[in-house]
């Protein structure tokens, strides 16, 4: 033994008991409770600064050498760390060493939909950030370039904030798991329930707009793509998400529960992935060798140095409830060595100490993570000065880009307008509207969560009454209210009104972190307050709030709701988006990214059934399996104008409409990763407005064949688009380009195959335009599927 290693053992050998004696001081049986305790070292967000590189300690030492890489300059640094300088700085709140004049870090900054967890001001100057609408809203709009414009601002806004120390260089976003299941309280956090097209192109645009692109020169900020894997329910009938065992086959893990990871792993190049709290088949995601290993770095190429954080407290739920490790020094000695190098929480810190003296890991398998983390912040300029690219980015980027209105762009595209008999826009003869509802005045509830400061919070309620309509104003009834008493005032209002304008649904009070709905039914009796008001013989609009969807089959078979609009969590601008949409500003054009399933779906089988196929009491999971029939389909959103389209061209580059598989898996695909992402057919349409609205047009591209085995999904999605504003009697071109990727399935053992056979592409739910060819020769293996082996046994 190195006397340098004994010296260490020794004095760790003093530290043991006291550690001992820190832990489990009290125990939470966190198989029920789904929250974790965290403490007040993980929770702080603390003022942060820059190594001096001029004149500090660290001036003469590689890791301030600009010319050298980041990871030989992370190495560099690391390597000067004491023992315990080191073990400090596995944790997500690292502190400061101020020998080598190394500030404190937070590596745990929000930008779900903005920024979060930042050192705002009281007021004046670096008071606020842009609340953008949350993703499940925005990426209704079906728009690309949106989602990356997104990213793009809030890290533009995040490098301000860190500019002057109150933001972080890297973000815990964004969240790609898939909307499975419709209960699940932080579906609002996601693109939508399509894994394969819909979370993993989310993926690719929100992360590189963060990043700065895919590969930058200068990282922008780091994102770290959430929540990996098999993530996606919060506490359903007291299944703590910090205890699942979920079982899930690897053709699920491969074809529904893993692509947006590999997507934003191999092509977007994040640089950072979040290991979720959950078990997958017997092992925990933040302690699988097979996630963060045998996928992550070995198959699907993760970035060099890409670090992976837990989320926070994941580390200890390896040994309660999990059960994994034995104790929490096992536990942070088994996290570390599958492949988790930052741990959100304090379990490294505080016992990684012990897991060294008993042999459980080595000092250069701490070092490796901390290496990664480093070598990211090297790459973000942290240790260049005042000349790296961003750090001249200041308050009045904030203004500027806030200025640019994207979040009030984002909600009134992505609003989906799922009934409507011609009672929208509203008339010009109306002149007065009641607003009634528990959304109706609605300010931080129009953020949903994880969420800062806003610049304004304009309610349905500003909106209206800052336009030429008299208004007034009701609540009615509460989200889950079960009393009557504001039902005479609501009814009062409605009645001296020209219009109705109810504003409910569901939030935060019953989706969010920690918390699933137990059935999707409308709470409370907002319902009955709904079907009295239809009584009245007034035109009536619903707006249906909320990240999940509600079944509201009733108000779409009740003809005296004369419409019915979706509007999720619509950020700082919401009000008067929903306004515009309503009086017709603006059109709507956005789709559901989610289905709306009948109340009963919810009781049919359990939450916690990962199978996405058919199965017994399971109906089948998300539009690709559902044998049911939905209250709205995935897809779903109507306009104020009609639209024709017709094909034109869509053909391969030969005009042809059968392809041999072997031929184009033989095709050079200069500028592709790999062969299958190279284009083969476009999918043309001429997309005409033959109506009387001024109206942008969304559409979502379908694929389904009977090639291969059997079950068959419905159809899958495999590209969309938006066209922006065509008037009336005008035509755009719309081009969705189609790859063997998109029309590949997913086999038992989770290897991606591509089959002969007859393939249909369907435009939207109406199959307006329906374009078929053909694929021969033999099935062909795209990706083979791993084994699932562990490395990291359990105690």
């Amino acid at each position: 033994m190195p006397a340098s290693t004994a010296a260490v053992l020794a004095a760790l050998a003093v530290l043991v008991p006291s550690t001992l004696a820190q832990a489990s001081t009290s125990y939470v049986d966190y198989s029920t409770e789904p929250q974790p305790n965290l403490d007040a070292q993980t929770l702080a967000t603390i003022d942060l600064g820059f190594p001096d590189c001029t004149q500090g300690p660290l001036s003469k030492s590689l890791v301030c050498d600009s010319s050298a890489s980041p990871h030989d300059r992370a190495a560099a640094l690391v390597s000067m760390f004491t023992f315990e300088e080191l073990v400090n700085s596995t944790g997500n709140t690292i502190p400061a060493i101020p020998r080598l004049g190394l500030p404190p870090y937070q590596v745990w900054s929000e930008a779900l939909h903005g920024l979060d967890r930042a050192n705002f001001s009281d007021s004046g100057d670096y008071s606020w950030a842009t609340s953008f609408p949350s993703p499940i809203l925005s990426m209704a709009a079906l728009n690309r370039t949106l989602i990356n414009q997104i990213g793009g601002i809030i890290s533009t806004q995040g490098r301000a904030f860190n500019n002057v120390g109150r933001y972080g260089l890297d973000v815990y976003a964004p969240n790609i798991n898939a909307f499975r299941h419709p209960v699940w309280g932080r579906g609002q956090e996601t693109p939508g329930e399509d894994a394969y097209c819909l979370c993993a192109t989310y993926a690719y645009d929100y992360i590189t707009g963060i990043q700065g692109g895919v590969d930058p020169e200068h990282l922008k900020l780091v994102a770290t793509a959430k929540h990996y894997a098999g993530y996606d329910i919060e506490n359903w009938d007291g299944h703590s998400r910090l205890g699942n065992d979920l079982n899930i086959t690897q053709q699920d893990l491969a074809e529904y529960f893993t692509p947006q990871f590999l997507t934003a792993v191999r092509d977007a190049r994040v640089h950072s992935i979040m290991s979720s709290y959950n078990s997958v088949n017997g092992v925990p995601s933040s302690a699988s060798s097979f996630f963060l290993q045998t996928l992550l770095r070995d198959s699907w190429s993760f970035v060099d140095d890409g670090y992976v954080s837990s989320d926070c407290d994941a580390v200890y739920n390896v040994f309660n409830p999990h059960g994994y490790a034995a104790n929490i020094s096992s536990a942070a000695a088994d996290t570390m060595r599958a492949g988790t190098d930052i741990d959100c929480g304090t379990s490294y810190q505080n016992h990684l100490n012990e897991s060294f003296f008993h042999g459980e890991i080595s000092r250069s398998e701490i070092e490796r993570g901390v290496i990664r983390l480093y070598s990211n912040l090297a790459s973000l300029g942290y240790f260049d000065g005042k000349d790296s690219p961003y750090r001249n980015l200041a308050w009045s980027d904030v203004l500027a880009t806030d200025a640019w209105n994207i979040s009030y762009e984002a909600a009134v595209e992505g609003i989906v307008l799922l009934k409507n008999d011609g009672s929208l826009p509203l008339s010009k003869n109306i002149r007065s509207v009641a607003l009634i509802g528990p959304w109706a005045n609605a300010t931080e509830q129009m953020q949903g969560n994880y969420y800062g400061a806003a610049p304004y919070l304009t309610s349905p309620l500003d909106a209206i009454k800052a336009s030429s309509l008299d208004v007034t104003y009701a609540v009615g009834t509460g989200i889950s209210s079960q009393t009557t008493d504001g039902f005479a005032a609501a009814l009062s209002a409605a009645k001296n009104s020209d219009a109705i304008i109810f504003a409910g649904g569901i939030d935060n009070t019953i989706e969010a972190e920690g918390m699933d709905r137990q059935n999707i039914t409308w709470p409370g009796n907002q319902l009955q307050l709904i079907t009295e008001l239809s009584g009245l013989g007034k035109p009536l609009i619903v707006l249906q709030m909320g990240g999940g969807q509600v079944d509201s089959s009733s108000l779409k078979t009740n003809k005296n709701v004369n419409a019915l609009i979706w509007g999720g969590y619509p950020g700082q601008s919401g009000g008067q988006a929903l306004f515009d949409i309503i009086t017709g500003k603006r059109a709507p054009a956005g789709r559901l990214t989610t289905t709306q399933y009948p109340a009963k779906y919810a009781l049919q089988f359990p939450a916690t059934d990962m199978g996405m196929r058919p199965s017994g009491s399971n109906p089948g999971q998300t539009y690709m399996w559902y044998s049911g029939t939905p209250v709205y389909e995935f897809g779903h959103g109507l306009f104020y104008t009609t639209f024709k389209t017709s094909l034109g061209g869509s053909r391969g580059t030969g005009n042809e409409t059968s392809f041999d598989i072997v031929d184009l898996l033989s095709r050079s695909h200069d500028g592709y990763k790999i062969v299958e992402q190279l284009p083969f057919l476009n999918f043309t349409v001429s997309v005409t407005n033959t109506g009387r609205v001024l109206s942008d047009y969304s559409a979502m591209l379908f694929a389904n064949t009977t090639a291969g085995p059997q079950p068959y999904p419905n159809k899958w999605l495999v590209g969309f688009d938006r066209l922006g504003a065509l008037k009336p009697h005008t035509s755009q071109i719309m081009t969705i380009p189609i790859t063997l990727d998109n029309v590949a399935r997913t086999d038992a053992e989770g290897n991606r195959i591509i089959y002969p056979g007859m393939y249909e592409l369907a435009l939207n739910n109406e199959r307006s335009a329906v374009l078929s060819f053909t694929l021969t020769g033999n099935a062909t293996t795209l990706s083979k599927w791993p084994l699932d082996e562990q490395q990291i046994p359990p105690a």
